[in-house]
C-alpha cells in the first residue's frame, strides 16, 4: 500500500506544515489561540494538543514512544502552555522524520495488535493502512486549525504537498 519512500515525503510534509500552522499560531495572542471557534477540539490550541496526543499515541505503537497519560477526551487540554506545546510538536516531527528514515519496508507489510482505548476494544490491521491513518489525521485536523488560523486573519502559505517539497 505504501512504501518508506512515501513514509519519509509525509513526515518532511507534515513537519513543516506543522511548522508554518505554529508560526501562524504564534502570531495571535494566547486568547484568540484558546476561543471557541466550533472545532470538534473547540480552539487552536485544543486541537493542535489533539494531533500531537494522537501522533504520540499512534508512535507509541510504531515505534515505543512513551504513551500520553491522558486518553482521547482529554487530548485538547495535554499541554496549557502554547511555546511548551510548540517545542512538544518540533521534537515530535524530528522523531517521526528519524523513525521515518529508518523504516524497513518489511515493517510496513506486517499487522499490528492494539488496545483502542478509543473504542474499548482489541484491534488488529495492517501497519500501512495505520500508517496512512496516521498521516490523513494529522492532515484532517491541521486543516481544521488552518480554517481557524485563516478566519482569525493569520495565514499559513502554500498547504498543498507538491508545492510544499
Amino acid at each position: 500500500m505504501i512504501t518508506p519512500d512515501y513514509v519519509r515525503t509525509m513526515a518532511a510534509y507534515n513537519a513543516e506544515m506543522n511548522r508554518r500552522v505554529y508560526d501562524a499560531a504564534a502570531r495571535l495572542s494566547d486568547e484568540e489561540r484558546r476561543k471557541d471557534r466550533g472545532a470538534f477540539w473547540g480552539s487552536i490550541h485544543g486541537t493542535l494538543n489533539h494531533i500531537l496526543w494522537g501522533d504520540t499515541m499512534w508512535m507509541s505503537r510504531f515505534d515505543g514512544w512513551e504513551k500520553q497519560p491522558a486518553g482521547i477526551k482529554e487530548s485538547g487540554g495535554l499541554q496549557q502552555d502554547f511555546f511548551a506545546l510548540r517545542d512538544a510538536r518540533a521534537e515530535a516531527d524530528r522523531r517521526i522524520s528519524a523513525w521515518a528514515g529508518r523504516l524497513d519496508p518489511e515493517w510496513l507489510k506486517g499487522e499490528l495488535a492494539w488496545h483502542s482505548g478509543a473504542l474499548g476494544r482489541e484491534m488488529r490491521k495492517p501497519k500501512s493502512l495505520l500508517v496512512a491513518h496516521f498521516f490523513n489525521h494529522q492532515t484532517h485536523h491541521r486543516g481544521q486549525v488552518h480554517a481557524m488560523l485563516t478566519a482569525a486573519g493569520e495565514k499559513t502559505g502554500d498547504t498543498d504537498l507538491a508545492f510544499i517539497l
